[in-house]
């Protein structure tokens, strides 16, 4: 098995800025392996990319560095200034592996927080997908990687309508060829160079990355891809209590919810066009579980003071014998980057393992990980995880996997 290598967009990010602390913790030996799914005995005997063997890099358009961006969060979580210091010298070698993203259609919240917008703008379509192509491949040979994989960590982009370009490969093509920039949006000029350079695409965002032209067109090019939008948190009770209704067969009259966000994430869903991507994802799954709809609004709101605390408070109105009106409540307190920086190194992993046993197109036994998974209806959490279960004993009967 040959050497893994990571490269996020949205690298200086907690998000990614997490991962790679924690793969650095492993590596020294600080940290224990809680949260990451493929821990689990289901995955015992499969040869999986070790973590602390991982070389990591990215994109962004912000400055700063990696080790900039972990003092923050290391501040923000509580986490222990000896840790910090010990991964310190692994935060600093990531800095050379990090190139100017792109901004392209993404709305002015997130354009401004570019750190040059002149160049990117100055860019056709095709010279953006070429330099990260160029990018991409700078990283795999400079740490001489067998397989890179790419996550999409950046911030939510407002939504788009589809446009026939998304629907074929070829249309796709020859909107970036036109330059018909006002049909796509960066994260799919990013999806379509890692499907190009032959690297595995995980979508974590709810952005409209994953298109059927480019879905399509990694199934062709033998191209593992997976997303959208990572289900850490309120979603993922959401998925999991939302059966429990179904199979006792009681009512939910609605289901209403509050999330108070405070890092970038909040900052950039503050903007109402980016809200909007992220709420079509989180409350999309209640009448996919249920069956029918109920009354349900799901609301972001920032607090800066919150920082990577993300809360959610859910209000759970249900109907039971003789027309009797009850209620449920919960509240998700966690910190956001340390819910899904694990999870990245399951995918990332599982992922490498996919890409090694020859497969193409949407990775859909991810389906647990994601809020919206490409090409799979089935939202009750338990039947997503027994999916993904069931693809690990096959990968292990089939031997293809060291």
């Amino acid at each position: 098995m040959g050497k893994t290598g990571v490269f996020f967009i949205g690298v200086s990010g907690y998000i990614a800025t997490a991962v790679i602390a924690g793969a650095l913790a492993l590596k020294k030996g600080l940290s224990d392996r809680t949260g990451m799914v493929t821990e689990l005995p289901h995955f015992n005997g499969l040869a999986l990319a070790e973590p602390a063997d991982m070389a990591f890099g990215g994109w962004d358009i912000r400055t700063g560095s990696p080790l900039e961006s972990a003092v923050s969060l290391f501040k923000s979580a509580g986490l222990p200034s000896e840790l910090l210091s010990a991964i310190e010298g692994g935060l600093i070698e990531v800095s050379p592996n990090i190139c100017h993203g792109i901004t392209t259609n993404c709305g002015r919240t997130i354009e401004l927080l570019s750190a040059d917008t002149a160049t990117e703008r100055a860019m056709t379509l095709e010279a953006q997908a070429l330099k990260l192509r160029k990018d991409i491949a700078g990283f795999r040979e400079k740490n001489s990687l067998d397989c890179v994989v790419v996550v999409n960590l950046a911030s939510t982009e407002p939504p788009l309508e589809a446009r026939p370009s998304h629907e074929t490969p070829d249309g796709f093509e020859e909107c970036v060829m036109e330059d018909r920039s006002e049909e796509v949006r960066a994260s799919a000029i990013y999806a379509y160079a890692a499907i190009l350079e032959g690297c595995p695409y995980i979508n974590f965002t709810p952005s409209n990355a994953l298109v059927p032209a480019l879905v399509e067109l990694a199934r062709k090019n033998g191209v593992p891809v997976m997303g959208n939008d990572g289900k850490t948190g309120e979603t993922l009770v959401k998925s999991a209590l939302a059966p429990m209704f179904l199979y006792r067969n009681l009512e939910v009259l609605s289901w209403e919810g509050v999330n108070l966000l405070g890092n970038m994430d909040g900052r950039v869903l503050s903007d109402p066009e980016n809200r909007e991507s992220k709420i079509i994802s989180k409350d999309g799954i209640l009448h996919k579980v249920l069956g029918y709809a109920p009354h349900s609004r799901v609301r972001i709101d920032f607090v800066p003071s919150l920082d990577d605390v993300k809360t959610a408070w859910n209000f759970i109105h249900f109907r039971g014998f003789l027309g009797s009106r009850m209620t449920m409540q919960f509240i998700w307190q966690g910190y956001d980057s340390l819910l899904a920086a694990p999870l990245i190194l399951d995918l990332v992993r599982l992922s490498d393992l996919s890409k090694r046993r020859g497969e193409g197109g949407p990775m859909t036994h991810l389906a647990s990980f994601f809020k919206a998974p490409v090409g799979v209806d089935e939202h009750r959490y338990f039947k997503q995880a027994e999916m993904l279960f069931r693809y690990a004993e096959k990968a292990k009967e089939s031997g293809v996997h060291t």
